[in-house]
């Protein structure tokens, strides 16, 4: 177990140093290039989202989770999915440069005719480096990943800067997105030290596929499912409303997706190391719950109470209209750790087969919310996802149920108790919203009350895991220097 500890503990480290310090300067970079560039800019780059994400669905195929979980994956088996996975990226870039006018034509934007073409080189550049970054997580070297992201996102979101300072409007997206993979795709090649053989192997490609390909259908699924609301606003309603809606988006996934992420992609080689073991993978996997759980629903609650200051402060009243997506997509957005684990476990047993049925049943009943919502206005389809989400949970828990005895009430017992005590932490911003009008000081003091409160009530509750990882810290790094 202390070794479990000390591998999700370093691989957790690096990845958050990766996500946090790059997705810090990108954020940053990002509110400078919004402060001058409009909504509108954001909308029309923002409808291209599905076909990109679609195309690198069939990029990965499912092939860096087989290879990742492969235990005795050999030089053959890499070599392979490369071979396999360029072939696909010239494929994809080819139907996007031919289908580029139609895409346009949809949308009624011309100039999305050359935005189409540029931005899906991306496309090519990603197809080079799958296995590279695989082979990286495999090893948990989560190091050299965050070396390689936040290198090309300096680089790459400085630039975006100055190109919109120097007025390229739009195309300082599209020249900004490009730039950061031609970075990260050098990098990787010259800091990974693998390459591949001039070998490729049928049988190889058919034992990850059949693995892969499961996880690929669901890709697909969820990624057709997450863009329909992206196309749907493009199509019937405003570059701005999509261009406001997409913000919002954006500033709720960055605690939910990042601290999801940053654990899902440390645990999955490390539960697949222990899939064996269904006691000891059952334990661990609930610790990883309730750590996200502590994590996640307290910085989601607090966005959400400071969602406007924020707006208003760090992108002007231009961006206004993004506050209210801004405060439900927190709600929505704040459950999706547990869905993604719950799936994680699945992939880890080797269950692709009913990830790809549950994500069948989700998707479909999904759509039918999905379509209701879309005549309602853009503010229903963004509540929809609310809806949708705990649908989701309880239908992810189904078969963790099933195979671990760890159902939907099982789930709820470890993770609701830190819902509670975020609402009632944050509860203390609505209070000094009252008396303080200066957003800035309000972020700053209600931020502080709010995350003091909270580490209060965990403390008084005993919290196991808080005594363990943060308290214990505080004891150690905090409290020994007054002694």
């Amino acid at each position: 177990m202390s070794e479990i500890r000390r591998q999700t503990l370093s691989g957790v480290k690096w990845s958050a140093i990766e996500r946090f310090s790059g997705q810090g300067i990108q954020f940053f970079l990002g509110l400078i290039i919004a402060r001058i560039l409009s909504p509108s800019d954001y909308g029309v780059v923002a409808v291209l989202g599905i076909f990109m994400a679609v195309s690198q669905s069939f990029i990965d195929s499912g092939f860096s989770s087989a290879l990742i979980r492969k235990i005795d994956r050999t030089e053959v088996d890499c070599s392979t999915v490369f071979y396999f996975n360029v072939i696909v990226g010239l494929v994809c870039y080819g139907i996007m440069y031919v289908a580029a006018p139609l895409i346009a034509g949809f949308f009624k934007q011309p100039l999305l005719t050359g935005i189409t073409r540029i931005l899906s080189f991306n496309l090519l550049l990603s197809s080079l480096t799958v296995v590279q970054v695989a082979k990286l997580t495999i090893s948990i070297d989560f190091k050299t990943q965050g070396i390689i992201n936040l290198v090309a996102i300096l680089l790459s979101g400085t630039m975006g800067v100055y190109w919109a300072w120097k007025g390229y409007g739009i195309w300082t997206l599209v020249y900004q997105s490009v730039t950061g993979s031609v970075i990260r795709t050098l990098l990787l090649w010259c800091l990974s030290h693998w390459r591949p053989q001039l070998v490729y192997s049928w049988k190889s490609f058919h034992s990850l596929f059949s693995y892969g390909s499961k996880l690929l259908a669901s890709g697909l699924l969820h990624t057709v499912y997450s863009e329909m609301s992206t196309i749907a606003i493009g199509r019937y309603y405003t570059p701005r409303d999509l261009g406001n809606y997409t913000r919002g988006q954006g500033f709720a996934s960055l605690p939910s997706s990042n601290i999801t992420g940053i654990l899902q992609r440390v645990t999955f080689p490390i539960l697949a190391r222990i899939q064996n073991e269904e006691e000891h993978l059952v334990e661990v996997y609930r610790k990883y719950i309730r750590l996200t759980s502590m994590c996640i629903f307290f910085l989601m609650v607090l966005l959400a109470v400071l969602a406007k200051p924020l707006i208003l402060c760090v992108l002007t009243d231009k961006w206004s209209g993004a506050v209210i997506f801004l405060q439900i997509f927190c709600f929505a957005m704040m459950f999706d750790h547990i869905c993604q684990l719950n799936l994680n476990l699945l992939q880890v047993k080797g269950r692709s087969d009913l990830f790809l049925k549950l994500e069948i049943i989700k998707k479909v009943i999904a759509v039918g919310i999905l379509l209701i919502s879309i005549p309602l206005g853009v503010l229903a389809i963004c509540v929809s996802k609310i809806i949708y989400t705990q649908i989701a949970v309880y239908i992810n828990t189904y078969y963790t149920g099933k195979l671990f005895h760890l159902g939907y009430m099982q789930q709820i017992r470890d993770f609701m108790p830190y819902l509670g005590l975020s609402l009632v932490a944050c509860t203390s911003v609505g209070i000094l919203s009252l008396v303080v009008k200066n957003y800035i000081v309000l972020i700053v003091f209600g931020g502080i009350c709010s995350t003091a409160i909270y580490m209060f009530l965990l403390y008084m509750k005993r919290d196991q895991l808080f005594m363990e990882l943060v308290w214990s810290y505080i004891r150690k790094k905090v409290l020994r220097r007054h002694v």
